[in-house]
């Protein structure tokens, strides 16, 4: 049983390594062979996932980080989230788009064009070509799709969704079976493994509640920080009432 924290998570893949894993990215994965691609969807914080890559950088292994531009979690444009992003992606890990198809439903003609314009935008701020898309809560009918969009594949597509094994950390467990329990493992193919740094970057017997209690915490101590750098009245208000820019 691999708990869920930093130490856990190297625990994990070394695992699947020492059992004959081999890393390989969504381009160069063969179904037939145990090769693992390691992906992460960043839903909630781009610091959580600069460590958890810091991690892997250090191990050298080599992931794909799918970054979410609407978002009200994280600003990937803000002097911090760049930072973080940049650090990924100098510890020699793939950027890649987390679109939210959930705003367009079905409409297959704007989740194209909006595809583009995000991976143009990411490009620009990254510096990185953007050949992948991943869905943020995909619509059925995403599950698989083999679809192109704005040129770039998906990693819903058949190739890597139902032709090799999919395991995911969603909502911070392994509701659908922990990857070493996978049938993959058994039959000795290929395996997608989605983490979400979030869940792994925690502190000792935190709960995935507890987690992103700690995050509400931490954002909003970014929202006061801000506001007393930048704003005369927030800070005129700090003078005269201590308690406004205390701790959670």
């Amino acid at each position: 049983m691999v708990d869920f924290s930093l130490s856990g998570y190297r625990e994990m893949v070394t695992a699947l390594i020492a059992g004959g894993y081999e890393i390989k990215d969504f381009a160069a994965v063969d179904p037939r062979q145990r090769h693992l691609v390691l992906r992460h969807d960043i839903d909630q914080c781009l610091h959580a996932a600069a460590r958890l890559a810091a991690l892997e950088t250090e191990a050298g292994w080599r992931s794909s980080y799918f970054v979410l531009l609407r978002s009200e979690m994280y600003n990937p444009f803000s002097p911090a989230g760049l930072q973080a992003l940049m650090d990924i992606v100098a510890g020699g890990h793939q950027i890649g788009l987390h679109l939210d198809a959930s705003i367009y439903s079905d409409d297959m003609p704007a989740l194209e064009a909006t595809a583009g314009r995000e991976c143009a935008i990411l490009e620009a701020i990254t510096g990185q070509k953007i050949s992948m898309i991943s869905f943020h809560r995909p619509a059925p009918f995403l599950m698989p799709c083999d679809n192109l969009f704005a040129g770039r594949g998906n990693t819903y597509e058949s190739r890597f969704f139902n032709d090799i094994g999919y395991c995911s950390d969603s909502r911070g467990g392994w509701h659908h079976g922990p990857p070493w329990k996978h049938a993959a493992l058994g039959e000795g193919t290929a395996l997608q493994l989605l983490t979400h740094a979030i869940w792994w970057d925690t502190q000792a017997g935190e709960s995935p509640q507890g987690r992103l209690h700690r995050l509400v915490g931490e954002r909003n101590q970014v929202v006061r920080d801000e506001l007393s750098a930048n704003n005369a009245v927030y800070r005129q208000g700090e003078k005269s009432d201590p308690g406004t820019s205390s701790g959670e």
